[in-house]
């Protein structure tokens, strides 16, 4: 039987050889098909870990809580304006709460930032001390700021990397300068490591670290003294971040005096929330991009079926022959399929190739991260084999039904 195989497989290839074209436009289906999956399934795979590199950005296991009531799909896309957090509750949830690690609090405003004649207007926050250990923020020169800082409101500032971009003249160090916010010097004391894009895509590298108490006081004014645009907290582990926020959310709601009935008057969500709700959207793109590029494959087994139609009825003649001289039906049914088959072998290869290329140069010209997984190829290979079967299925039948009288008359 294996030898059979073999020379069924030679035969088929020198009969696809007689018809290269053909047997290239047949393929080309295929090959397109296959060189799609791989590529739109590694585009996917490689968003879906930017996602996770920019939510991993955040800090570890960092909880967040937002003033108001939740706004668009459940997670909120930017500090609310509600006045319901308070520098007290963030304390509170420290005091009362030992799964915590640490708590900190921050607010934020867009302002214009001068240094000598440059400007930029970026985004300023008054923070305390422990969000940037929350945040896992580490700095390229200088320091934070202490809470001694944060009692006595000293006007120094924490600097980010597109910050120094654009205040700052190549080479010239920041640390030490002095800027101008809102028309209050600020003396630099530290340059913050770069971290790109967050997971709802700005740029967390274009912001100004201040202490809280300066920026309410002096920077940013409040009619209520102590609110804050949000509270960060954390944990030792991931597994206690469900029991945290139940936590929080018991701690607030006794805070808040909130009765039984009435909703919560803030928004509490961890990094895991956040992370599923962008890798979701990843993993729909995903799924619609392999579904169209699984179209091609299967426009592709279509064009195998009708090449192998043509074929049976030009070699009907030699069918009838085969049969003849003792070949039974289910060598008839091996030839062709073996002949589909070969034709999806061939075009999954090439499609293989296609596909890996076209990743890597949307990685070159694009700039999108692309993963190639090996369980992609060998998946969208054996599809491509099982699109060839299934598709050779039906002329291999029709082939071996043929009456051996009426083919070898067939002309």
């Amino acid at each position: 039987m294996p030898a059979f195989v073999w020379l069924t497989v030679l035969t088929a290839l020198r009969i696809l050889g007689r018809n290269r074209l053909r047997a290239g436009l047949t393929m080309l289906g295929i090959v397109i098909g296959v060189g799609a999956v791989i590529a739109m399934v590694s585009i996917g795979e490689g968003a879906k870990r930017a996602v996770q590199a920019q939510i991993a950005t955040m800090g570890t296991n960092v909880i967040i809580v937002w003033p108001g009531a939740t706004t668009v799909s459940g997670v909120r896309g930017g500090q609310g304006g509600a006045v319901t957090l308070t520098v007290s509750d963030a304390l509170d949830l420290k005091k009362k709460i030992p799964v915590l690690a640490d708590t900190g609090w921050a607010k934020r405003d867009v302002m214009q930032i001068v240094n000598g004649n440059l400007n930029w207007n970026g985004s300023i926050n008054g923070i305390s001390p422990s969000y940037l250990t929350i945040r896992d923020w580490s700095f390229t020169s200088g320091g934070p700021f202490t809470q001694a800082d944060l009692d006595s409101a000293a006007r120094v500032a924490l600097i980010g990397q597109t910050i120094v971009e654009n205040l700052f003249e190549p080479g010239e160090e920041p640390v030490g300068a002095v800027i101008r916010i809102k028309n209050v010097p600020f003396r630099v004391i530290g340059v913050l490591a770069p971290k790109g894009q967050s997971a709802q895509g700005s740029d967390q590298d274009d912001v100004i670290f201040i202490p809280f108490s300066t920026a309410e006081r002096k920077v940013f004014g409040t009619p209520f003294l102590g609110s804050v645009g949000a509270i960060f907290a954390s944990t030792d582990r991931a597994e206690d971040l469900p029991e945290a926020v139940d936590q929080i959310r018991e701690v607030l709601r006794a805070r808040h005096r909130l009765l039984t009935e009435q909703n919560d008057d803030f928004t509490v969500r961890t990094q895991v929330d956040i992370g599923k709700v962008q890798e979701g959207t990843s993993q729909t793109l995903t799924l619609m991009l392999f579904s169209i590029a699984s179209v091609s494959l299967l426009v592709g087994g279509i064009g195998i079926m009708n090449i192998l139609l043509v074929s049976v009825t030009e070699r009907t003649r030699e069918i009838g022959v085969r049969m003849a001289v003792g070949a039974k039906r289910r060598h008839i049914v091996m030839q062709f399929l073996i002949e589909a088959m070969t034709l999806s072998l061939l075009g999954g290869v090439l499609g293989i190739a296609v596909g890996v290329l076209g990743a890597k140069l949307t990685t070159v010209v694009a700039g999108w991260p692309t993963i190639i997984s090996s369980d992609v190829i060998v998946v969208a290979f054996f599809f491509s084999l099982a699109v060839g079967l299934f598709f050779g299925l039906y002329p291999a039948n029709k082939a071996a039904r043929l009456n051996p009288i009426e083919a070898l008359r067939y002309e």
